[in-house]
């Protein structure tokens, strides 16, 4: 039985990645003033974070139909067996909801697996990753699955932001949270819990904070794959991509972009850094 993996485009998945290990990317929404635009599709990387700052209106962001999922799932019944569909922390998002309904409109055609990944971003698109060379290599949809859910407690993640106020405006914290960094001028450290968006500390500058992604990976004693994604700071992520490819250089790295619809709620400045730990699955 061959297997397809699908994500949805908060994965940050870079294009050739996706390409190449037969990937497929299902596109999110970013909305200005009623009009809606397809993540990376009908707007870049630099025109949402031009407009995110310079646009009197803020945008929203919207969840592909079930309707999306069930299109792609129909298409790729006619190529497969299984269809292992892999997206964002239902908690935060209702991606994962959306495809669980566009997988009802197919019932039957073919297995379909949709998976919580309780994760964001690269930590969701490193198990898609995992997940599709397994599936290339002629694993079974059992294994497929299996390899999923083990990694999911192996992912761990560190995001350093400019700025609170774009996850505020989006309702991912509440409103008290919005004083740091712009009254206390301190740059927030977050990861992902259970879930969910939860700040894990502050770094006085933008430097030390740097400093705090870099060492994020020494914090684990086996890594096997290594992620950072940015917002709009280019040159200042490829210096750290470089020390970090340096410091582990035998894990699999990846760079990567934030995406149109993360990036409305991480707003410019942002990176992270994604560890997927070594070990069965």
């Amino acid at each position: 039985m061959t297997v397809k993996v699908v994500v949805d485009s908060t994965s940050d998945i870079p294009d050739r990645t996706a390409r190449e290990l037969g990937i497929t990317v299902v596109p999110t929404y970013v909305v200005f003033g009623g009009k809606a635009y397809r993540d990376r599709l009908d707007i870049s990387e630099d025109e949402l974070y031009e407009k995110l700052v310079n646009d009197s209106v803020y945008p929203t962001t919207s969840v592909p139909s079930p309707q999306d999922f069930a299109d792609v799932y129909n298409k790729l019944a006619r190529e497969t067996d299984c269809i292992v569909s892999i997206h964002p922390t239902s908690k935060a998002s209702g991606v994962y909801t959306s495809a669980l309904m566009g997988k009802e409109l197919v019932k039957g055609k073919c297995r379909i697996e949709v998976m919580d990944s309780l994760l964001v971003a690269m930590s969701c698109g490193l198990i898609a990753i995992a997940a599709a060379r397994e599936a290339n290599a002629g694993a079974s949809p059992e294994r497929v699955v299996e390899l999923v859910r083990k990694s999911i407690p192996r992912m761990h993640l560190l995001i350093m932001l400019d700025t609170l106020k774009y996850l505020v405006k989006g309702g991912r914290l509440g409103k008290g949270y919005g004083l740091l960094g712009s009254v206390l001028k301190v740059k927030p450290l977050l990861t992902v819990r259970e879930g969910k968006a939860a700040l894990v500390g502050v770094a006085r500058t933008k430097t030390s904070a740097v400093k705090r992604l870099y060492d994020f990976p020494a914090g684990f004693p086996e890594v096997s794959d290594i992620a950072l994604s940015y917002t709009t700071d280019h040159e200042e992520a490829q210096r750290l991509a470089e020390q970090i490819k340096a410091r582990f250089p035998r894990a699999t790295f990846y760079l990567t972009r934030v995406g149109p619809v993360l990036g409305t709620h991480a707003g410019p400045g942002g990176m992270a850094v994604i560890v997927r730990e070594a070990g069965e699955g």
